[in-house]
């Protein structure tokens, strides 16, 4: 301090002008750390797995709900009220039994109908057999002839058909159902034991090969786009998930595909739509932008 006391007024109020600078400079900085160290992946667009690495804050818990929000239906939000509708099937609901006067009701005046109810319900669900007897016949001149299968009917002497294949492709593309709850759920949807796990998996393949053209159709599309984001997310696999694979798309304004790989550029590569993505890249925490060279 007896170095400042020697200090003339003009070299203090720069000495304090320095200071405060310096002061200024600092707390932004301090700022900027604690804005990089509280993004996690409930606030940013950081992946979950960066909430573990050190100096990280655990997300915030979310809100519990509002004591005043009333339950059901909220102002706004689309309805879902059944409607009457046209019937499939009427029920008539006759008075049975004699009358006070002792002559059956079967015989009275039918005055029509006082009031109607409608119950809406699904009907009991059971697997049909449908059975395809191709016929041979013979002409008259001695030639015979043999009767031919639907399109939609396999050349085998036992198979699913297209209904059930449809929901096997739903239940496991749409709603992400296991193969084996697939199974089961159709077993105990219909009464019956239900397709095997192997024809349930199968229809994968199946499936994916019915879509093979559109989805060359959708690659050839991103690839010509001026510009197409990438992205991966975690898929586990085997049992009890203990095998890790990732879910790759490659996306533009209008269009999307998906490839099952590894979290490397190579497998990005055999997708067949980035090797056309090379002059420039813009890159996040979760996702990389790549501009399509010669169309910047």
């Amino acid at each position: 301090m007896a170095g400042l006391e020697e200090l003339s007024r003009e070299e203090l109020i720069a000495l304090v002008e320095r200071l405060l600078e310096s002061n200024a400079k600092l707390t932004e900085r301090v700022k900027q750390l604690e804005r990089q160290v509280s993004r996690d992946s409930a606030n940013s667009s950081m992946p979950p797995s960066a909430d573990d690495l050190p100096g990280r804050a655990t997300p915030a818990a979310k809100p519990a709900k509002r004591a005043d929000r009333k339950r059901g239906k909220q102002k706004g939000a689309p309805g879902s009220a059944m409607s009457w509708a046209v019937p499939d099937t009427t029920v008539p609901h006759r008075p049975s039994g004699n009358c006070g006067c002792g002559a059956d009701l079967a015989f009275a005046e039918d005055l029509g109908v006082e009031r109607s109810h409608q119950v809406h319900d699904l009907p009991e669900v059971r697997l049909t057999v449908w059975q395809h007897d191709v016929h041979r016949v013979r002409c008259a001149c001695g030639t015979e002839h043999l009767g031919s299968l639907p399109d939609e009917v396999p050349d085998s002497p036992l198979s699913y058909g297209p209904n059930l294949r449809s929901l096997v492709v739903y239940l496991l593309v749409y709603q992400h159902v296991p193969v084996q709850r697939c199974v089961q759920l159709i077993a105990d949807l219909t009464g019956g034991k239900g397709p095997s796990g192997g024809f349930v998996h199968g229809m994968l393949t199946r499936c994916a090969r019915a879509v093979n053209e559109v989805v060359a159709v959708i690659r050839s599309l991103i690839t010509m786009a001026h510009v197409a984001g990438f992205d991966e997310t975690t898929l586990r696999v085997g049992p009890a998930g203990s095998r890790r694979r990732y879910v790759l798309s490659a996306s533009t304004e209008t269009a999307t595909v998906y490839h099952l790989g590894g979290r490397d550029l190579d497998s990005f590569a055999d997708a067949g739509i980035l090797p056309g993505f090379a002059a420039s890249r813009c890159m996040t925490a979760t996702a990389t932008t790549f501009t399509r060279a010669g169309r910047t």
